[in-house]
């Protein structure tokens, strides 16, 4: 492995004296093994302005230690309470991959660990990323991390270190793989979930796609349909279907934090693997459920799609992918109004899609006349 923590070359530095002229020694160098330091070095310089555009209070350290440092003194927390993540993008990747197109999945990285922060109720900070491929693509890595880049400055989070390993033979020559990892912070008063109860009401975010879940399935349906990536999407033949299933993962911070600050959230929910059946019922206590109004989950285009093209039922769906929702916001009834205002005025396109009520013998997650809402089985 070659590790590049940004500008700290770690174990890399040994054979870099033996290859910086270019010249081979009479025994075997790294680049011999499959590691080529030359362009670790180049991608390093290359991303170092990608991670510079991200800066923010408590992050003005330069970069190139062996660890990212962030002030959290710095960003004015009075009695905060760390809120840590990672994710990846999981099998998403190898669309990206055989579609050619890497500068969307470093947004997804991001999106999917600081959607889960903010949860809580926590500001991202700071982002850290693991790139590990079988050889190392100069282009392809840089359009990783300036996705990775994006997403930091979409949530408001630094990105002040992560890690590049070039390991032949753990993968091929053009496949990679992507984690990432952030930290938040929040006042601990101000932790969520809290105080949630019968009759709250449950607002939906609309997601912008599968988002980073279920691609396993997907990537089953589109084989079995014979769809190629390059193909026009089958329900939008303005698009590739490679481009419409590498829509990014949307980020909520800004909207949700603004419910945060007004003092109106009393829960959220990121829909992310399990759907909204598996999701909800982790911010809801034992006693609690929601209802959910088919009507107002209306299935986009390409899960209706999938769906149908699948043969899913309507239950499978809903415990896979996110069908068109990608956070849930639960509010007092009577901060609906000012909930959907702000929401709103930050870009957002919310909807009332259900209530907060007592569970007694049902599920925690109870949605009438789905299948034939959806037109599925």
């Amino acid at each position: 492995m070659v590790r590049l923590l940004f500008a700290a070359l770690g174990e890399a530095d040994i054979s870099k004296s033996s290859q910086a002229d270019g010249r081979r020694s009479n025994g075997l160098t790294y680049k011999d093994a499959g590691v080529d330091i030359d362009a670790g070095n180049a991608l390093v310089e290359a991303i170092k302005p990608l991670a510079k555009s991200t800066g923010r209070s408590g992050a003005d350290s330069a970069l190139g230690g062996f660890g990212g440092l962030f002030d959290l003194k710095a960003t004015g927390y009075k009695d905060p309470v760390l809120v840590a993540g990672n994710d990846g993008v999981g099998t998403k990747l190898l669309v990206a991959i055989e579609a050619g197109r890497h500068d969307t999945v470093g947004i997804d990285l991001v999106a999917m660990c600081v959607n889960d922060l903010v949860v809580q109720g926590a500001e991202p900070l700071f982002f850290l990323d693991y790139f590990a491929t079988g050889k190392l693509s100069i282009e392809a890595a840089t359009a990783v991390i300036s996705g990775i880049a994006a997403g930091c400055r979409e949530a408001g989070c630094a990105l002040i270190g992560g890690e590049t390993a070039e390991m032949p033979g753990l993968y091929g020559e053009n496949e990679y793989d992507l984690a990432g990892f952030s930290v938040g912070a929040v006042e601990r008063d101000g932790i969520l979930p809290r105080d949630i109860g019968t009759g709250d009401v449950v607002l939906g975010l609309p997601s912008s796609g599968f988002h980073s879940n279920g691609y396993s399935l997907v990537r089953k349906v589109v084989a079995l349909t014979g769809h190629r990536y390059d193909d026009p999407a089958p329900f939008d033949s303005s698009v590739s279907l490679g481009d419409a299933l590498l829509t990014p993962t949307r980020i909520y911070i800004k909207p949700c934090l603004a419910l945060v600050k007004a003092g109106l959230a009393h829960g959220f929910a990121h829909i992310t693997g399990g759907g909204l059946l598996e999701n909800i019922p982790r911010v809801l206590a034992d006693d609690l459920a929601v209802d959910l109004t088919a009507e107002a989950l209306p299935l986009p285009p390409i899960m209706t799609w999938l769906g149908q093209a699948g043969g899913m039922s309507a239950v499978e769906m809903a415990r896979t992918f996110n069908c068109g929702i990608g956070m849930i916001v639960i509010v007092a009834a009577e901060d609906e109004t000012a909930a959907l205002d702000i929401l709103k005025e930050k870009g957002e396109s919310p909807r009332r899609i259900g209530v907060v009520s007592e569970r007694g013998d049902g599920d925690a997650v109870r949605i009438d006349q789905l299948a034939e809402t959806w037109g599925l089985s």
